[in-house]
């Protein structure tokens, strides 16, 4: 049994890996390309090592030069631009595996970038599913189906047991209790009255009830949530925007100094010595994916980051002050004991 269960772990494994090269091909071709010369070198026909990498970097640096150049002609100049120099240059000086470490890091970094923001996607599609997509308006002793773009302030719409409040409103009976929790943190479903607020995204307990809308959909308290993420997620952070500000200087800066360590030295490999030593491949992936993954991991969490900005502020914030222990809690209430008078 416990072989079987090993067989199984192992065969999804192996599953997951194979999806991940299919995903990212660049990436598996590179490794299958670094493997193939250990192999060749282990049998002892190192000749062939340098054709295969030289080959296979100048491949992808002319790829990596197409988008490069689609880039600039937008009027996007990135970190990317010293990246391609750098094989170029290490290629024209015969440093082969050299260029393909560099490939190996561009290529990888590309992968770890867009794997970060698919899983900060997910988390996101996730709390978007939440987000009410219907309402059930009340029309005399009718009662029909419609979006929550369809509903307008003033309309009466019934919220059955266990449904989401699909827009802010007030309550039209005399007694309800709703879950606030994905809101506003409170872990015990609130008791509501005639009259009271009522907060989209909020979710009705076991009795249904009827209210009246007072925001439209795009303005209720959820959907403004929801679209506050998505801002997040496309918005860069400080960092960020620096790396992308200084990457054309960066790259001249980057290129002075490896030709003059040429000129002084007399040897054209200092040249790529300097400009493989200068690819920032850290910088270029090291940002975006750190703040991308913590917004996904708050996001998953129920903490909502206003901003790429915000989160990098956080790290010099010296005191958080929280307004209720359900913040903090499990928000999940269990009896501990019971105790009785004789």
């Amino acid at each position: 049994m416990l072989a079987d269960t090993k067989k199984r772990v192992d065969s999804r494994g192996m599953t997951k890996i194979w999806e991940l090269f299919k995903r990212y091909p660049l990436v598996a071709a590179t490794l299958v390309v670094g493997l193939a010369g250990l192999i060749m070198w282990l049998t002892g026909n190192q000749e062939y090592i340098r054709i295969v990498f030289t080959i296979y970097a100048t491949l992808i640096a002319i790829q990596q030069g197409k988008e490069m150049i689609e880039d600039m002609f937008r009027g996007v100049f990135g970190l990317d631009i010293l990246a391609v120099v750098a094989i170029g240059a290490t290629l024209a000086v015969g440093e082969h595996i050299a260029a393909w470490i560099i490939v190996l890091m561009v290529t990888g970094g590309e992968a770890l970038e867009d794997y970060a923001a698919a899983r900060a996607q997910r988390d996101l599609t996730q709390l978007l599913a939440k987000t009410p997509q219907v309402a059930l308006r009340v029309r005399g002793e009718s009662i029909e189906q419609i979006t929550v773009e369809e509903v307008c302030i003033g309309d009466l719409l019934l919220v059955r047991p266990g449904e989401i409040v699909p827009v802010d409103g007030i309550l039209e009976e005399d007694a309800a209790a709703v879950d606030e929790a994905s809101l506003t943190g409170e872990s015990i479903p609130v008791e509501k009255a005639r009259g009271d607020g009522l907060l989209s995204g909020s979710v009705n307990g076991q009795t249904a009830f009827h209210m009246r809308s007072t925001t439209s959909a795009a303005e209720s308290q959820f959907q403004q949530i929801a679209a506050l993420v998505t801002q997040a997620q496309e918005e860069k952070a400080p960092m960020v925007r620096l790396a992308d500000r200084y990457a054309v200087p960066f790259t001249v800066f980057s290129l002075v100094v490896a030709g003059i360590a040429w000129a002084v030295s007399g040897d054209s490999t200092r040249f790529a010595e300097v400009l493989v030593l200068a690819t920032p491949c850290p910088l270029l992936i090291a940002a975006p994916v750190a703040f991308i993954g913590g917004m996904s991991r708050s996001a998953k969490n129920g903490i909502i980051v206003k901003s790429g900005t915000v989160l990098e502020q956080l790290g010099n914030a010296k005191t958080v002050v929280f307004d209720k222990t359900g913040t903090l809690t499990v928000g999940m209430p269990t009896i501990v004991s019971v105790n009785t008078k004789n």
